[in-house]
């Protein structure tokens, strides 16, 4: 039993506990209990045989109380490490007001531009500061992090580059790339079988055709060297090129643009996002003109709403993985948008002038430091850096990082002989000085350092010569310095003031319409609470400011709280282990895949690599499969939405000897639970295949399934679903996969310390725990519940889903219903026979419920013309039926378009959503009235909802596709 406080949260949780209103939801599901309807749901022979055990349940306080011991066992330092990951100021406005917001952190993919309209502005100012700062015309909406962008920037080049020259020919990357970086362009060319080399470029390009290559600057060593040789070298080879650059350093050197590279990418973390021990941090990437149909992940555009304005909204969706499946160019589903959204706002903080201002400190604080160690008589390898140095001291790198860490500061330790350091925007001449005395010279002079801090603009040109008093002959090369313009738009100039920025975040914030308002019934998404103790720690220092490189005995709260949610998932799924490394439920897919190829090569069975999936599962799991260097067999469904056995078995036996898997959603993207799963299961692993049951659902089988015990032999879960992490607003995500034992030895490695073993696991993310960085949200979750309130919880969410299913029922039929009649924790309402009848689409629906103010289902997934409904266990009755109200009321409209008392052009439905200016203007001309189109039914006068703009013309922003913040004065009446 729960002690009192515990079943406190479980009731703040469940969003209907009651016992009046539970009896009147089973009333219309008809059933005596919640256990008794999840009783008949779930087939037989899945369920568990026993409870869910976990530790007691904890309070609130208990919670917190126990986080702040975990938090004490780490060791905050000064994080000079480096390598990709550096430390920030987050200024407090944005830390407060973003990150700590649920109005921005609750929202949801901006798939409905309408009542997306704050966010999208603040990633199209993310796409044009990362433009600007690369030279290139077109960047996405950010991508996972910034070892899996150059693997996407990789596979960009192979699909785009056309030039015969290139035929055949192998990917080159630079030595001096991130290690991660190499190691995850390794494992994944390993798995696709792409020819892949690495060389130092400081010696040129080697023999041979190429495709592509990757450069880094600044190198991992801290070397900066203008590219533009090098890169016309290799375009006159035919091959393609990417650079992967650092944000604020490209304040300072000239862009990659500019040297004539087709691709950039990197990572904004040190644009304000915390170091977060390796994640989320939005990573970027930039293409030249002409590449933007190639680009993975999201791009926002600007098009016109109905009347005219423009408006923000997602381009190219066509696309996104789940429509074009094993087409796709990525199987990238979660980015990192509110990471991005941060980064943002840092350079809308911080505008042109202050970025270059911290990058001029940065950098003089390298030159400082690097001018007292050569003085020293110590060899600093390169003279032409931005903030990283690598210096020679022969047998005495362990001493001198070991001096530095008794002192508070983490150095890298690169080899026996060699040191890195790397400076950043917290480095202060104090910081420079004891780093100094760890290597035993002379502290610099901190006037001199101050000097070389407080140099400007025209000084910089200074930067390197042998006068230099604070680097002496340190600096930048003179090819390299950096004379373009950049964020000269007037949002990187309008907010300095805290005052201005405050008011234009919470501008942006109530354009939109996220969970913080309203329920978001999205199918397949879980949209549920995300509660205010679980983010509560997040931000502490002693999470966010850990280096995911620092030593082990630094972290030991942060692996105490890993292994303890590895252990609980472990147990909650059935499964063996777990790795919480795959940083999105699509990484989470590969690193699943990747684990089966590798165990089937471990037997001698590398030949296996047919991947089935049903037509009923998620669709990024065709896109994952692809990228895992399998080839996809489509599984018909039934008429009832279950898997086709015949057609299962006639795959099966065609594929028997190159068998790798199957890929189930279960409880499938129709909302039903799959009777025959066990068999399906059996007869896969019969014919020497692996089963993937995708985690994505897990929300309708906590503590009732377990999918390890059932048949599968690795599943990934998606915390930022079932375990309570928030999607803000399109990322970030959290995808681990479980495995039975094996399956583990394939688990992901580490990127860093990677061996570069592909017989073992293959690391799928920059570092070794992913996003540990939101890990303390589902921690919190699964505390606060324990085994009894995760179970509760599950049985709620399928009592929600078929109380809006009965209800909905006789006005939108659902699609698919499991053997019971019942559904499992969403459902699939079918309007293509009225669309048919009456012209009014899915897509009028789901404009017309703004007006309701609701965020629509998802729409015309996985069936087209149909919405799919997934309330969760967190909504109270009264917005249950709030939204069941709202869509009766659509339905009635609907009626009166198939009456022919309204044609459907001129209906509230195909106008909708109505904006406050369509309302008030004096030239409403629509055949219904001003309170009708803007407060319909229950509608809320007090609390009303308006959208920015009104519906949105998809195809005119594709048709003139325009990825960068516009002039104000196209905003403007």
């Amino acid at each position: 039993m729960m002690h009192a406080q515990s079943a406190a949260f479980l009731e703040r949780h469940v969003g209907t506990r009651r016992a009046d209103e539970v009896r009147r939801m089973l009333d219309v599901v008809g059933y005596d209990s919640a256990e008794a309807l999840a009783a008949a749901a779930v087939p037989d022979d899945i369920k568990q045989d026993a409870p869910l055990i976990l530790d007691p349940a904890l309070s609130e306080a208990e919670v917190l109380t126990a986080l702040r011991g975990l938090a004490a066992r780490n060791t905050p330092r000064v994080q000079m490490i480096g390598q990709g990951y550096y430390d920030t100021v987050t200024p407090a406005v944005i830390r407060r007001n973003v990150l700590e917001d649920p109005g921005w952190y609750t929202a949801y993919t901006p798939y409905q531009p309408e009542i997306s309209q704050g966010r999208l502005e603040a990633l199209l100012n993310f796409q044009t500061a990362v433009e600007d700062l690369t030279g290139l015309e077109i960047a996405n909406a950010s991508l996972l992090d910034e070892a899996t962008a150059v693997m996407e920037a990789v596979l960009l080049m192979r699909r785009a580059n056309k030039d015969k020259r290139a035929v055949g020919g192998k990917t080159l990357l630079d030595a001096d790339l991130f290690p991660q970086s190499i190691a995850i362009v390794l494992g994944r060319a390993h798995a696709l079988g792409i020819e892949v080399e690495v060389a130092d470029l400081t010696q040129g390009l080697p023999d041979g055709p190429l495709n592509g290559l990757v450069i880094q600057q600044p190198g991992a060593s801290g070397r900066v060297a203008d590219a533009t040789d090098l890169i016309a070298a290799a375009k006159e080879r035919g091959a393609m090129v990417t650079v992967a650059a650092d944000l604020l350093a490209l304040t300072l050197l000239k862009s990659p643009g500019e040297q004539g590279a087709d691709v950039a990418v990197g990572s904004a973390q040190r644009f304000g996002v915390p170091l977060f021990y390796g994640g989320p941090h939005a990573a970027f990437i930039a293409v030249r003109k002409g590449l933007e149909r190639q680009l993975p992940g999201r791009i926002v555009g600007v098009s016109t709403d109905d009347a005219g304005r423009p408006a923000y909204r997602l381009a190219l969706q066509t696309r996104e993985q789940h429509i074009r499946r094993e087409k796709a160019t990525s199987n990238i589903c979660t980015a990192q948008a509110l990471l991005a959204i941060v980064a943002a706002m840092y350079a809308v903080h911080h505008g042109p002038e202050g970025l270059r201002a911290i990058a001029e400190r940065v950098h003089a604080q390298a030159r400082a430091l690097a001018g007292a160690l050569d003085g020293g008589g110590l060899q600093v390898v390169h003279r032409s850096f931005f903030d990283t140095l690598t210096v020679r001291v022969p047998g005495r790198a362990a001493t001198i990082v070991a001096a530095a860490e008794a002192q508070g500061i983490n150095l890298r330790l690169v080899d026996a002989d060699t040191v890195g350091i790397s400076c950043d925007e917290t480095t202060t001449p104090a910081i420079i000085a004891t780093v100094a005395e760890a290597f035993g010279v002379p502290v610099p002079d901190e006037a001199e350092s101050m000097e070389g801090e407080a140099m400007e603009g025209e000084a910089m040109e200074g930067a390197g010569e042998e006068d230099d008093p604070a680097g002496v002959g340190f600096g930048l090369d003179a090819a390299m310095r950096r004379t373009s313009t950049y964020l000269e738009h007037p949002v990187f100039h309008q907010h300095r003031s805290e005052t201005q920025l405050m008011r234009y975040l919470r501008r942006l914030k109530d354009r939109d319409l996220a969970l913080d308002r309203t329920m978001i019934p999205l199918g397949s998404c879980t949209m549920k609470l995300n509660a205010a103790v679980e983010m509560e720690a997040i931000s502490w220092p002693e999470f966010a400011g850990i280096h995911p490189y620092a030593p082990d005995d630094q972290t030991e709260g942060w692996r105490a709280l890993i292994a303890d949610l590895e252990r609980d998932l472990a147990r909650i799924t059935g499964y063996d282990e777990v790795s919480l490394q795959p940083n999105a439920g699509s990484q989470g897919e590969l690193a699943g895949l990747l684990a089966i190829r590798g165990y089937h090569a471990s037997r001698g069975e590398g030949e296996r690599n047919v991947c089935l999936i049903p037509a009923s599962a998620h669709g990024t799991n065709a896109a994952s499969a692809v990228l895992a260097g399998m080839k996809v067999v489509v599984v018909a469904n039934a008429a009832d939405g279950t898997i086709d056995e015949n057609d299962l078995a006639a795959r099966i036996e065609q594929h028997r000897d190159r068998l790798a898997a199957i890929m189930i959603t279960y409880p499938s993207t129709y909302g039903v639970y799959d009777a025959n799963v066990r068999e399906v299961c059996a007869a896969v692993h019969a014919a020497g295949g692996q089963v993937y049951l995708d985690g994505a659902n897990l929300n309708a089988l906590v503590g009732l399934a377990q999918p390890g015990r059932f048949g599968g032999d690795v599943s990934h879960l998606n915390l930022h679903k079932t375990f309570c992490i928030p999607h803000g607003g399109g990322g970030p995500g959290v995808g681990p996969i479980a495995v039975r034992s094996h399956l583990a030895p394939f688990l992901p490695a580490d990127a860093a310390h990677w061996s570069g073993d592909v017989e073992q696991g293959l690391p799928v993310s920059a570092s070794r725990f992913g996003s540990a960085g939101v890990l303390p949200i589902s921690w919190a979750y699964v505390k606060l519940m324990g085994g009894e309130g995760l179970t509760q919880a599950t049985t709620s969410a399928l009592l929600t889903a078929n109380y809006l299913a009965k209800r909905l029922d006789p006005y939108f039929p659902v699609l698919y219903t499991g053997e019971a009649g019942l559904v499992a924790h969403e459902c699939i309402l079918d309007l293509r026979e009225l669309t048919a009848r009456t012209k009014v689409t899915a897509e009028d629906v789901a404009k017309r419920l703004v007006d309701f103010g609701f965020h629509a289902p998802t729409l015309a997934f996985p069936v087209a013309g149909t919405l799919m409904v997934e309330p969760t266990e967190s909504e109270d009755l009264g917005e249950l039926d709030r939204f069941v109200d709202a869509m009766i009321a659509i339905r009635a409209e609907i009626d009166q378009v198939a009456a022919g008392d309204v044609t459907v052009a001129d209906s509230p439905l195909r106008r909708a959503p109505h904006t406050a200016d369509a309302v008030v203007s004096s030239d409403w001309d629509r055949p219904y009235s001003r309170e009708q189109g803007a407060f319909p039914g229950r509608t809320s006068r007090q609390d009303k909802y308006f959208p920015p703009v009104g519906r949105i013309d998809q195809a005119a922003g594709d048709r003139h596709l325009v990825c960068t913040c516009p002039p104000v004065e196209a905003f403007q009446d």
